[in-house]
């Protein structure tokens, strides 16, 4: 079985507003590691349609990007990606699925079908499945900024602390901070 691990950018505030963090090579660098690491993705609806409008562009070569952001794309491209919505149920970006049903099943089988680990990079899909107790691990990269503003991590609430245990913490040379977190036992 593979680990759901919960990975996105956000300020020192909490927000996690896509605008807001940095992004450049390294930035793009660090989370190209993080998808070569793993065997999907998964989103919810919103984060598929804001990656889906951009990124196959790029890996297409439509839209100008640097190379670290093209990498990114081209691999993405490739990636199996999952999204959960009970809107949308057609997903023609390349080697997307649908995840329909029932959420804690369905997110549980794409995890013991990963033996690789899914990545997950929704917001508020994580505050559900945080719900379920269904995420292993937290790969936060926090930017040194202060936005003021929302949406922020968690925004939705949980019913109870969750505690987690330290398992690295790298500094970028950007200022960001990659911070790595299990599930306390």
């Amino acid at each position: 079985m593979g680990l759901l691990i919960f990975s996105l950018n956000l300020t020192l505030d909490g927000c996690v507003d896509h605008q807001e963090g940095i992004a450049d090579d390294e930035t793009h660098a660090f989370f190209t590691r993080l998808m070569d690491e793993g065997g999907a993705m998964l989103w919810g609806r919103v984060t598929y349609e804001m990656m889906e409008s951009y990124w196959p562009a790029v890996a297409r070569g439509d839209e100008e990007a640097p190379p670290a952001m093209r990498e990114w794309a081209v691999k993405l491209e490739a990636k199996p990606k999952y999204v959960v919505s009970s809107t949308r149920k057609d997903f023609p970006w390349a080697n997307s699925h649908h995840v329909a049903g029932d959420l804690r099943e369905g997110v549980q089988q794409l995890k013991d079908a990963t033996p690789a680990g899914v990545l997950l990079g929704s917001g508020k899909l994580a505050t559900e499945l945080d719900r379920l107790d269904l995420i292993d691990e937290y790969k936060l990269l926090v930017h040194p900024r202060i936005a003021g503003h929302g949406p922020t991590l968690y925004q939705g609430g949980l019913p109870g602390t969750r505690r987690l245990e330290l398992l690295s913490a790298e500094p970028l040379r950007n200022g960001a901070v990659a911070m790595h977190y299990r599930r306390a036992r």
